[in-house]
């Protein structure tokens, strides 16, 4: 059954309602949040259209992960994990379409993490995903600030999880639809935010076997973190209250994808990282995606053969079979 299927049929009793809205249809969660209209779109649900589209951008496999806005962080406990199943039933089935094509990651309901661990479980063990997709904020809280998430950061560890970090309804109550910043600096900055949380927080310093990537070349902290380290030694009962070592330590532990759409920026992102930590990215399809991401990799200064196909393949290839 499609997702779109299943949510028109059980949605409703879970609090996962289609809506009609300007410009199409959305999801609205119990009440608390209403998607964008995007949902049902072909350029989100046609399989076949984005083959064509990856053979024009010269890409061979490609990470499926559903629309972050689809997360239902909203949800309460008697349909969360039913609703992540659910979607990423339909998202496997989709990428086992074309399997030698696709690969993909789930959901999982992070407002319950031990619903969350059972949801990561059922994802990689039962339904052969490479991991999951989480947003950068639960219910307006970032992801430092959700209780109990240790559980869910320890199980993705131990399995060997591929978790994709992504921004939703960044920098929420600031209006930055002028110039069209919402998508331009909101999004990574919400990014931004998410990470330096998770790496002043302790994460990667308790998990270091985590393996997560932030999109959008991890938001602007690859080029501004040398402040944090410099907050770190000014203020180090505060800001390195919870990590033994500077912030720069814990950066080179993130994957970075490539969508940052200049090759100085990918350049300066590989040094900071490491050319193992950086891989290919699309973004696709969205207005902010990068259409030819193999050139911007083959047009990046400083970058040999060998380094070209560690980002483009390698490095994918090593982290998702």
């Amino acid at each position: 059954m499609a997702f779109r299927d299943w949510l028109a049929k059980r949605g409703p009793a879970i609090g996962a309602s289609i809506v009609e809205v300007k410009g199409g249809q959305a999801v609205d969660f119990a009440g608390k949040v209403t998607t964008g209209a995007q949902f049902g779109q072909s350029s989100l649900t046609d399989g076949d259209a984005r083959l064509e589209a990856m053979d024009r951008m010269g890409i061979g496999v490609q990470v499926l992960a559903g629309w972050v806005d689809l997360t239902g962080y909203e949800l309460g406990r008697h349909g969360a994990l039913e609703y992540s199943r659910a979607h990423n039933e339909a998202l496997a089935g989709e990428a086992s379409r074309a399997a030698t094509r696709f690969r993909s990651v789930g959901t999982v309901p992070l407002q319950f993490p031990d619903l969350a661990v059972s949801a990561l479980d059922h994802a990689m063990n039962q339904l052969g995903m490479s991991g999951v997709q989480v947003a950068t904020t639960v219910e307006g809280r970032f992801l430092d600030q959700v209780e109990g998430l240790d559980a869910f950061w320890e199980a993705a560890a131990d399995l060997g999880a591929f978790v994709l970090l992504h921004p939703m309804r960044p920098l929420s109550g600031l209006d930055l639809t002028r110039y069209a910043m919402d998508n331009a600096v909101a999004r990574p900055v919400e990014t931004s935010v998410a990470l330096a949380g998770l790496i002043m927080s302790g994460v990667f310093e308790r998990f270091p076997g985590l393996v997560l990537c932030a999109v959008h070349g991890a938001g602007f902290l690859p080029y501004q973190i040398g402040r944090l380290d410099k907050a770190f030694r000014q203020a180090p009962d505060v800001a390195g209250a919870r990590i033994s070592k500077p912030p720069s330590d814990y950066l080179k532990m993130v994957y970075a994808d490539t969508i940052v759409h200049d090759p100085q920026a990918l350049a300066h992102l590989v040094a900071m990282l490491g050319v193992d930590r950086v891989m290919l990215g699309t973004d696709h399809p969205f207005p902010m995606g990068d259409q030819d991401p193999v050139a911007l990799v083959n047009s990046t200064p400083g970058l040999g053969p060998e380094e070209v196909s560690a980002i483009t393949s390698e490095n994918a290839r090593r982290l998702l079979g």
